[in-house]
């Protein structure tokens, strides 16, 4: 790997005007990303590392991890800290779930994570989708492990009935906020739905591990921040991934970065996550829902 140093305000898709200092990260080998980006381009796929314009993607991507997007590339919600792309989406591929699991089978990955848009325009929100492409993993990589990061199919009792029995190794959906700033951040969502989504992923698998996350710096407040850690671990909710709020760009739909929180600060919500009794937390600037997401996985089976 090529250890190139590249300055916070290459980070900043949302164009400010500098990020802070602790933003830097290393650029892996150029030559690995191009090899990836062609392999998802030739197999049509998806990756919402590129749709959501994380900034872990030339992290990621160099050691050949990447976060499957399946149900296309245009989502039916237009959440306000969201990059990816919102509208009419296009016809379902019914070949997905097999050029996934082909291509899982050509990185030789040991975990993956599937995630995808919000399709309100299905009868099922992609439940189905979901399960069948963690069926056709299953058929050609047995032994890799599965984390799906969902959207909340509104609650339909059927729909998380159905991915839930496909058994994923672990269940996530993001909170993404506290209650306060839900509705104005997530205006097609609704927060105690999401809790309940995670809820009954609990009661419907005691077996898969249940994961959410949310990002701070949108004005939320430190009480805030512990009222919703604990709404979560009420839920059930065992794995937690905090992150600092990156503006995709500054268009209006956009809403800004009120703060940057310290990586001391992350630290503490860390331990504090951990107090409470979450198997594993994930905090940190540049912690995103997938990021090193088999850590989180393999830390919280031993707890």
């Amino acid at each position: 790997m090529v250890m190139k140093t590249c300055a916070p305000e290459k980070f900043n898709p949302g164009g400010l005007a500098k990020l802070p200092a602790w933003f830097k990260q290393p650029l892996p080998d150029m030559d690995k990303i191009r090899a990836m980006k062609e392999l998802f381009r030739a197999s049509g796929l998806h990756t919402v590392c590129e749709s959501a314009h994380c900034p872990n993607m030339g992290t990621c991507w160099g050691a050949g991890v990447a976060t499957f997007m399946i149900l296309g590339g245009t989502c039916t919600r237009a959440c306000r800290f969201c990059a990816v792309p919102a509208g009419r989406p296009d016809l379902l591929d019914p070949h997905e779930p097999e050029h996934v699991a082909q291509t899982i089978e050509k990185l030789k990955l040991r975990y993956v994570v599937i995630t995808s848009v919000a399709r309100d325009d299905l009868q099922d929100q992609g439940a189905g989708h979901f399960a069948a492409t963690i069926r056709a993993i299953r058929d050609l990589t047995p032994d890799v492990k599965i984390e799906v990061l969902i959207p909340d199919f509104s609650a339909q009792e059927e729909a998380l009935k159905v991915l839930s029995d496909a058994a994923p190794e672990v269940i996530s959906h993001n909170i993404e906020t506290v209650r306060r700033l839900s509705r104005h951040i997530r205006p097609q969502a609704f927060h105690d739905r999401s809790l309940r989504v995670l809820r009954r992923f609990r009661e419907l698998n005691p077996l898969a591990l249940v994961k959410s996350s949310f990002m701070v710096g949108l004005g939320e407040s430190q009480e805030e921040i512990m009222e919703l850690m604990q709404e979560l671990l009420k839920a059930g909710c065992q794995i937690l991934t905090i992150g600092q709020y990156l503006a995709p760009t500054q268009m209006k739909r956009h809403v800004p970065v009120v703060r940057f929180l310290t990586p001391e600060e992350f630290e503490r919500l860390h331990h504090r996550g951990m107090e409470m009794g979450f198997k594993y937390v994930e905090s940190g600037p540049l912690v995103r829902s997938s990021y090193i997401a088999e850590k989180g996985y393999r830390e919280a089976l031993r707890r």
